[in-house]
């Protein structure tokens, strides 16, 4: 199969229809063959009767519904579980992503060899406020990340299907895809301007709390990337760092202890420092952090995602038994 397009929907029981014709529409017109999979995750507008609906006339149209509201990520995560297409796109589900830009996406990655296209609304129908957080948030993602795409959040992306295979989304990790797939070794990441449409049915799923989580996830995700395989080498280190620095300051104080005894003068005592109680706080904080890294580490080395590696390609030999 060429293509799935994977939909989270959470009350757009309106929209549905108009969207699942439009994909439709496009794909059939540029001779892709495609599937579309609507996750409905826990809506209560009667989303769920719509997409039985729509599967009932065709065959291309799979539903899959949650029995809650779990979130975005979720809805993708079993999305790209389910799908079955060389390329898979994902796209909101309120028609302010244009099917029309399918093709074209579909084209950068089969043809141009992108891992990942994302898209960019460098046009958009939002309130001030939105595109203001918006743009404030993408200048720190790009500068914190290191990926240069304009908008991370952007719901209309393409992606290679061993990408989507390869990676796991979960908690609000969807705003950091390129991130996961540049950790697992997916590194050709594009963008595409595409056309952002004014909301027709319903209103926003989101408020201004996903601002504030979105600093909280790129925080998440960027020590997951970096120390999620190796927890000891952020808390050893910052561990033995502030227990050296706690062992320097109570030394300091034994030691003029000892230089006021030698010389037979009242020697002051250590307790009444402060700066005593400040070394033994510094210490024990540290040992702690110490600790801390020795456990993960141990929990790390007894996880069965420790033999986990992608392998891109295999020369005489056979894959069956393999464990990788």
């Amino acid at each position: 199969m060429d293509l799935s397009v994977v939909v989270p929907a959470y009350n757009e029981a309106e929209s549905l229809p108009e969207l699942a014709e439009w994909i439709d529409r496009v794909c059939t017109g540029a001779s892709i063959d495609h599937e579309l999979i609507i996750i409905d995750d826990g809506s209560s507008d009667g989303s769920w009767d719509v997409i039985r609906r729509l599967s009932e006339g065709s065959t291309r149209i799979k539903g899959i519904r949650f029995r809650r509201n779990y979130g975005k990520a979720a809805a993708l995560h079993t999305g790209f579980e389910a799908a079955r297409g060389e390329v898979v796109i994902t796209m909101d589900a309120d028609l302010q992503d244009s099917p029309d830009e399918i093709p074209e996406l579909v084209n950068m990655v089969r043809k141009e060899g992108y891992h990942i296209v994302s898209g960019w609304k460098k046009k958009r129908y939002d309130p001030f406020i939105k595109r203001t957080t918006s743009k404030l948030y993408n200048y720190t993602a790009r500068k914190f990340s290191g990926i240069r795409l304009h908008d991370f959040n952007c719901g209309l992306k393409a992606y290679d299907g061993e990408v989507v295979k390869s990676i796991e989304v979960y908690g609000e990790m969807h705003r950091y895809i390129p991130m996961l797939a540049r950790e697992a070794g997916f590194r050709k990441i594009g963008e595409k301007v595409v056309q952002h449409r004014a909301r027709k049915y319903g209103v926003t799923k989101y408020g201004l709390d996903r601002f504030f989580k979105g600093y909280l996830d790129m925080l998440t995700i960027s020590f997951i990337t970096r120390f999620g395989k190796s927890p000891m080498h952020f808390f050893g280190l910052l561990g033995t760092l502030m227990f050296g620095a706690g062992f320097i300051m109570a030394a300091y104080l034994g030691i003029r202890k000892l230089v006021f005894v030698w010389n037979g003068l009242r020697a002051p005592l250590v307790t009444d420092s402060p700066w005593f109680y400040i070394a033994l706080a510094v210490m024990i904080i540290g040992s702690f952090l110490f600790l801390t890294g020795f456990l993960a580490e141990l929990v790390n080395r007894r996880s069965s995602d420790r033999n986990r590696y992608l392998v891109k390609d295999r020369l005489n030999m056979k894959s069956e038994g393999l464990k990788v």
